[in-house]
C-alpha cells in the first residue's frame, strides 16, 4: 500500500499560499486543490505519465478500457497527455471529441489530464514543425492576429467544454512547449524571446480573462538540449514570460536518459539528470510553483532497467529533488513507444516501477480535487 498524507490542519497556511500561488486567482476550487496537491506530492512520490495512453497502443487503437500501460501492469498511468494539434481539421471532429471522453473518463476515475498543443504555423499553414516566422504576425496588431484569435477559440471551446456534468474538469495546459528550441514555429531564432514572452501572455490573458476559463493549470515547459548545465538556473529561464503567467516549470527531458545520440557515458547522462531535476525543482521551491518532468523517454526502451534505473533510482537518491510526475511520449509502433507493451523487454522493470511506494499510477491517487485529505491509496 503507498500511502502519502496531507497534513491535516485546515486549509490555511501553507496551503493557502500555495493556493494564492496559482495565477488564476478566479480558478475554481478542483483547479486550485489539484494545484497545491501537484505541489504537496512531490515530496514523497512522484505521479507517472503517458501521452495518449487511452487512444492507442502497439498494434491496437481506439478499444475502450486499453492502455499498454494497463496492460503491461494492471493500472492506467496517474497522468494522460494529449494533445489538440489537429483541432479544427476537417476529419478530426470525432477524434477531438474522443479526447474530450477519455479526459471526462480520466477525471472521474481520479486521473489528471494534460494538454500540449503542437499548432500548426499560422502563416504557412503547414505543421508545427515548419518554421516560418510567424509569431510577429499573430501578436495584437499583427496581420494575421484575427485568424490566430480563432485557433485560439477554438482551444478555448473544447477546455471549456471538459466538463463532468456542470463540474469544469482541471486541465494542466502545456503551450508552446520546447521554445528555446528552433524546431517549432514558436522557437528560439525563429522568433525573438520578446515576442515568445508577449505570445505566451497574451495567450494566458486571452484564455483566462476574455474566454473565462479557470480550470487551467498553466506550464512552462523548455527543452533540455538547449539548456547550459553551467548556468542551469539563468540558461533555463529563456523567454520565461513571469510569475504571473506561470504554474508548473517544466521540462523536456530526452537528452539525459540513455540516448545515443548524447555523447556522454550513461553515468554523465545521470548526473545531468540530476543536476537539471535539481535546478527546475529549486526554482519551483523559490517561485511557489510546481515542478515537473512534462516529456522525457527513451524511444523503443532499449534500456531494459530504464524506469528504475533511469528515472526512479535517482529521483529515490536525491530526496531534495520534488518533482510532481513525468510523462513518457506515446507509443505509435513497435519501433517508435516510450512505455512497454505485453512482451517487451522493459516490461518487468517497468512492473518493479509500478510496485515501488514513491511511483504513483491512476489507482494510487486519491482526492487529487479535493482538499486536505490523503492523496494515496
Amino acid at each position: 500500500m503507498k500511502v502519502i498524507l496531507i497534513c491535516s490542519a485546515l486549509v490555511s497556511g501553507s496551503l493557502l499560499l500555495s493556493a494564492q500561488a496559482l495565477i488564476d486567482k478566479n480558478a475554481t476550487d478542483k483547479t486550485k486543490a489539484l494545484f497545491v496537491n501537484l505541489k504537496k506530492i512531490g515530496s514523497s512520490g512522484i505521479l507517472f505519465g503517458h501521452q495518449d495512453s487511452d487512444a492507442y497502443g502497439v498494434k491496437w487503437k481506439d478499444e475502450p478500457g486499453r492502455s499498454d500501460v494497463k496492460d503491461v501492469c494492471g493500472e492506467y498511468p496517474a497522468i494522460h497527455g494529449w494533445d489538440l494539434g489537429n483541432i479544427g481539421k476537417p476529419g478530426e471532429d470525432k477524434y477531438i471529441a474522443k479526447i474530450h471522453q477519455w479526459v471526462l473518463e480520466t477525471y472521474k476515475r481520479g486521473g489528471i489530464s494534460t494538454i500540449s498543443w503542437h499548432v500548426d504555423n499560422p502563416v504557412s499553414k503547414k505543421n508545427a514543425w515548419d518554421t516560418t516566422h510567424a509569431v510577429y504576425d499573430i501578436l495584437p496588431g499583427g496581420k494575421i492576429h484575427a485568424y490566430f484569435v480563432q485557433q485560439l477559440d477554438a482551444v478555448a471551446e473544447f477546455l471549456k467544454n471538459c466538463k463532468d456534468g456542470n463540474t469544469a474538469i482541471p486541465i494542466i495546459f502545456r503551450p508552446y512547449h520546447e521554445h528555446n528550441g528552433n524546431w517549432f514555429w514558436w522557437g528560439k531564432g525563429i522568433c525573438t524571446e520578446e515576442e515568445y514572452i508577449q505570445l505566451w501572455k497574451f495567450t494566458i490573458t486571452y484564455l483566462r480573462d476574455t474566454k473565462k476559463l479557470h480550470n487551467l493549470i498553466y506550464a512552462f515547459s523548455p527543452d533540455r538540449s538547449r539548456m547550459n548545465l553551467e548556468d542551469a538556473k539563468r540558461s533555463y529561464m529563456y523567454a520565461y514570460p513571469g510569475d504571473d503567467y506561470v504554474d508548473i516549470l517544466g521540462l523536456d527531458d530526452y537528452m539525459d536518459v540513455g540516448v545515443t545520440w548524447n555523447k556522454k557515458s550513461p553515468e554523465e547522462q545521470q548526473r545531468d539528470f540530476v543536476a537539471v531535476m535539481r535546478t527546475i525543482s529549486d526554482l519551483a521551491k523559490e517561485k511557489n510553483k510546481v515542478a515537473a518532468l512534462t516529456e522525457t523517454g527513451l524511444e523503443g526502451i532499449t534500456n531494459p532497467q530504464w524506469f528504475t534505473g533511469v528515472i526512479l533510482e535517482p529521483l529515490k537518491a536525491n530526496t531534495d529533488i520534488q518533482v510532481a510526475y513525468f510523462m513518457v511520449w506515446r507509443n505509435a509502433n513497435e519501433k517508435h513507444h516510450y512505455a512497454p507493451y505485453t512482451g517487451h523487454t522493459s516490461a518487468p522493470d517497468f512492473i518493479r516501477f509500478f510496485h515501488d511506494e514513491r511511483s504513483l499510477f491512476e489507482a494510487d491517487i486519491q482526492n487529487m480535487y479535493n482538499w486536505n485529505k490523503p492523496l494515496v491509496k
